[in-house]
């Protein structure tokens, strides 16, 4: 009985020690906070509203002249005419974000990846999905991509 009482008991401490070592190889960051103290990220999001709101001035201006236009079969070659040159503007800013996002989102996985290896570090999670334990590693990520060129 003495020697199952010993095994258990060995065999439970090995168990807690396995678990204590494995602990801190999680960690987590705020991907939000992330995003908006990423100066880069923070750069083409401005250059993307300031698209956006040059577009809504295009379209203002348009407005403005195709009202000036008396001519019923003026109207319908300018709106189509405009309705062309709007959505190609559109398009070029939507390539324009989508381009964006993509390097933002590919700087934030290699900053992860430096980061998890240097700390030693099996995963990093969102720290909504973390309610206890882990390592904060948003500023480390922070600091990874703010030294960064690109």
């Amino acid at each position: 009985m003495f020697k199952i009482k010993f095994i258990l008991t060995a065999l439970l401490i090995m168990f807690a020690a396995n678990l204590s070592a494995n602990a801190g190889t999680i960690g987590y960051a705020d991907f939000q906070k992330v995003i908006n103290d990423y100066s880069y990220a923070r750069n083409a999001y401005k250059d993307i509203d300031n698209k956006l709101v040059e577009l809504q001035e295009y379209a203002i201006s348009k407005d403005k002249q195709y009202k000036a236009i008396e001519s019923p079969i003026q109207k319908k070659t300018f709106e189509e005419q405009i309705q062309k040159e709007f959505r190609a503007k559109e398009e070029r800013i939507y390539n324009l974000k989508t381009q964006k996002e993509k390097t933002i989102r590919d700087n934030i996985l290699a900053a992860c990846k430096s980061v998890a290896a240097a700390k030693k570090l099996d995963v990093i999670l969102d720290y909504g999905v973390v309610y206890a334990g882990g390592v904060d590693v948003t500023n480390d990520i922070i600091q990874y991509l703010n030294t960064q060129k690109k």
